[in-house]
């Protein structure tokens, strides 16, 4: 029983399904979409391929979907005028509702106009023309690419190549460079004149070239680069994505002449799904054209399978009407796209196809903005007859350039058989001060002006500059003067007035510390004022061992001493330098001086230093020109007040070169004002200047330059009025405050501990003679001075030690209070130590 119910089962769920399978199939509506490709081309095959499978894998995946697209196929044949007429047949006969292609961004142009107007969405998977806008023509989608990410100055001469222009200006201003040719090829050139094409970019300087064309056009280009030697050494070929997407399907011949060249082309992720693609694509090609085994799959093929997708999916969510087109009656018989009414579905289906987004073949499928949103490139290096991948523009592994050269080219060449370097430069002797930038114009009709050129910002604006080739800044050169005044005063020039009152404070202070010390314990130090006043004195200025007893005395001595000797040393050497060496200073030393006192200043005739001066507050009666060396001369030799000038206000290289014909006498003071130096001006965008630059350093850093230096400025070292000369300074207070404080802290300390360590012992002993202390009767009619004396004299005859504490008086009794013959000896002791 079981077994009869299982198999009435069975059969209950497969009619069940031939049921629904056949209400499924009933109520599917097709979606008819159009298909214009170049099926001649390389691509043309290879996305014809791609699409037949994503149509039967897509409903593989979706069996539900109660839509079906209906494929339309036709060939453009390469030819703008064929496409556009196979589009109106589309439209016409067909009823497609949207249309994949064409191939060609120039096709695109007119048939995008055609979707436009009629409200049918266009998707072309390989046309890149940024002309293609979203906004000015909304029914037209770009799957791929836009040509805004790349750079190109040879390019087709056709609409996909004219319209990357802007573009290409936009990118290279944003980097820094320049354009100075384009080359536009004709679409049907031949090999003759392409070599001639590339005879005359061979005569330019430049050696960087970037190519966007076409496959087929690509071949011819690449394979006279190699015959006439332009793929060697030194050169530098970047291929845009149309071409590097296809470096496979070229011949093994083509790619071998392009070795060494780099490519940039859209990465796309591994997957299972595109691995099992890639095994089925190669299947069905080889059935599909058995004619060309060599097809292989590239990005093109990619975003068509996924263009496929995304229509189908906007099918299925646009839920399409029977009704597409509705035209005049009267308008029935002619076919012309004005008999065409728009499509009822077109906005719908635009709207899902703009809004589908998924991860595809080719990587994430983004179609928002009208455009496939490219996340990233990757940068491929043509080698032998194939190429390999280096990495993504931020990171790139080591690359082959042309001539199998590891070496990164500079990007330039002087040619030999092109145009000759017209240089600049000053004619004359050479005695001018400044280079006039006016005498040629800011070097428009020169590729480089070779003189001395300050590089400053607003002449940057007009030309480029090289890096610098000598020191910077602007400085003055004045006259220099005797820097003292050698009178019977001159001995107290060493030290500063605040020095000389610093060490005389010291020195009283050090002898009232060791008088103090010794006052202590010191029998010699007793006696009238005069005596200790003198031997204060003493005791600061001479050490001698029988007359300083305390060793912390002589601790103090000591420093003291070596502060004088250092200090006496010092004076010796200033003072001598003084009498002995003639001591120089410039007359002015600031701008600051110039102005206050209003005189007079010059410059070298045409030169921005006027400004310069102008603008720090000079009057322009008080600036003056001058032409040459010798001018400046007599000029500083007059003086302002006696019709020449103060000071000679110049870049520092000028006055280097003065000071070495006019050492004696004058100095320069400054740098007063910042500048970049001297440089070598060029035309704007030259690719010359990175070159020049690189030169300019190898010889600036090194000992080369010095040696330029000593052989047309001389030795600099020779002269000692080089740089801001000043007297010798007199000793400051400040350069001699360790020793001082050192001086001070050691005599303050040394005071406080002996105090210490006196009233310590004293208040010791004044214990000890508390317990011993005597009553001694005297006699009523004694006066007090009698008692004191029989004291004094009974403390001496027993010997205690001639220093009485304290006398105390009570009536006819006096107490007397003193040392005991057994503490006399540490008393002495401590007064020793």
């Amino acid at each position: 029983m079981a077994k009869g119910v299982g198999i009435k089962m069975i059969l209950f769920l497969a009619f069940s399904s031939a049921v629904a399978q056949n209400v499924t199939e009933s109520k599917v509506e097709e979606f008819h979409v159009g298909v214009v490709l170049d099926l001649g081309t390389t691509v043309g095959k290879v996305a014809h391929t791609s699409i037949s499978i994503a149509v039967e894998d897509f409903y593989v995946v979706h069996p539900n979907y109660t839509t079906r697209i209906v494929l339309h196929v036709s060939d453009s044949l390469s030819d703008d005028v064929q496409a556009a007429s196979e589009v109106l047949d589309l439209l016409e006969n067909y009823n497609v509702q949207a249309i994949i292609g064409p191939q060609k961004s120039s096709q695109a142009v007119f048939i995008s106009a055609l979707g436009n107007k009629h409200q049918v969405p266009i998707i072309s998977f390989t046309a890149t023309s940024t002309s293609l806008s979203s906004r000015r023509l909304p029914y037209f989608v770009q799957a791929t690419a836009r040509d805004s990410a790349q750079v190109v100055p040879i390019y087709v001469d056709n609409d996909y190549g004219r319209r990357i222009i802007p573009d290409l200006v936009d990118v290279l201003e944003g980097i820094d460079a320049h354009i100075p040719y384009r080359s536009a090829i004709d679409e049907p050139a031949t090999g003759e004149q392409i070599t001639q094409e590339l005879y005359k970019l061979m005569t330019m300087q430049t050696r960087v070239f970037v190519v966007h064309m076409a496959a087929y056009l690509g071949s011819l280009f690449f394979t006279k680069a190699k015959e006439i030697g332009m793929m060697s050494k030194g050169f530098v070929w970047i291929i845009t994505d149309g071409l590097a997407s296809l470096i496979d399907s070229l011949n093994p011949s083509v790619v071998e002449a392009m070795n060494g060249a780099l490519g940039v082309e859209s990465y796309v992720p591994k997957s299972t799904e595109l691995d099992n693609f890639t095994v089925r694509w190669y299947t069905r090609s080889r059935n599909d054209h058995p004619n060309y085994p060599t097809l292989k799959l590239n990005i093109f093929g990619l975003r068509s399978y996924d263009t496929i997708w995304a229509v189908a999916q906007a099918a299925e969510k646009a839920k399409v009407t029977e009704a597409k087109f509705q035209r005049p009656p009267a308008l029935k018989n002619y076919t012309s796209s004005k008999t065409l009414e728009n499509s009822r579905n077109g906005p719908a289906t635009l709207k899902v196809i703009l809004q589908t987004k998924f991860e595809g073949l080719s990587g994430y499928f983004d179609l928002s903005d009208g455009q496939l949103q490219v996340s990233m490139f990757q940068i491929i290096n043509v080698v032998g007859k194939a190429h390999r991948v280096i990495g993504t523009a931020r990171n790139l592994n080591i690359v082959i350039w042309p001539g199998e050269s590891t070496e990164v080219p500079r990007g330039w060449e002087i040619p030999t058989n092109g145009k000759k370097l017209q240089v600049g430069i000053v004619a004359g002797g050479g005695t001018s001060l400044c280079f006039r930038v006016s005498d040629i114009s800011y070097i428009t009709k020169y590729d480089i002006a070779v003189v001395d050129i300050t590089i400053r910002y607003n002449r940057s604006l007009n030309v480029d500059f090289t890096l610098p080739y000598t020191e910077s800044g602007t400085a003055m050169v004045v006259p220099v003067k005797e820097s003292i005044n050698k009178n019977a005063w001159i001995f107290l020039k060493p030290l500063t007035p605040g020095m000389w009152f610093g060490t005389i404070m010291l020195f009283i202070y050090t002898g009232i510390v060791i008088w103090l010390l010794e006052l202590l314990g010191n029998k010699n130090v007793h006696g009238p004022i005069p005596r200790q006043l003198a031997t204060m004195i003493y005791f600061s200025l001479i050490e001698e061992k029988e007359k300083v007893k305390r060793f912390i005395s002589r601790i103090v001595l000591v420093i003291w001493l070596f502060f004088i000797v250092v200090l006496k040393s010092c004076y010796t050497a200033s003072l001598t330098s003084m009498l002995t060496v003639q001591q120089l200073q410039p007359t002015v030393t600031n701008v600051g001086e110039l102005l206050k006192t209003g005189e007079c200043v010059g410059y070298g005739r045409g030169s921005y230093i006027k400004g310069v001066l102008e603008d720090l507050g000079f009057d322009k009666s008080k600036i003056k020109p001058y032409d040459t060396l010798e001018d400046f001369h007599g000029a500083l030799s007059k003086g302002s007040k006696t019709g020449g000038s103060a000071a000679f206000v110049g870049e520092i290289p000028y006055i280097n070169l003065f000071l070495a014909e006019h050492c004696k006498g004058y100095t320069m003071v400054g740098p007063i004002y910042k500048t970049a130096g001297f440089g070598y001006a060029l035309q704007k965008g030259s690719p010359i200047i990175g070159g020049i630059s690189q030169a300019i350093l190898n010889i600036t850093g090194g000992d080369t330059i010095i040696q330029i230096e000593k052989k047309w400025i001389g030795d600099q070292n020779n002269c000692q009025n080089v740089g801001t000369i000043s007297g010798t300074g007199s000793l400051t207070f400040d350069s001699f405050a360790g020793l001082i404080i050192a001086t001070g802290v050691a005599s303050t300390t040394s005071l406080m501990v002996a105090l210490i360590i006196y009233f310590c012992k004293n208040k010791q002993v004044g214990h000890e003679n508390g317990d011993s202390e005597q009553i001694m009767p005297q006699e009523e009619n004694k006066d007090s001075g009698d008692g004191e004396k029989q004291c004094q004299e009974a403390a001496g005859a027993r010997g205690m030690h001639e220093q009485i504490n304290n006398v105390m008086r009570n009536g006819s009794l006096v107490i007397c209070r003193g040392e005991r013959i057994r503490s006399s000896w540490v008393s002495s002791s401590s007064a020793r130590f």
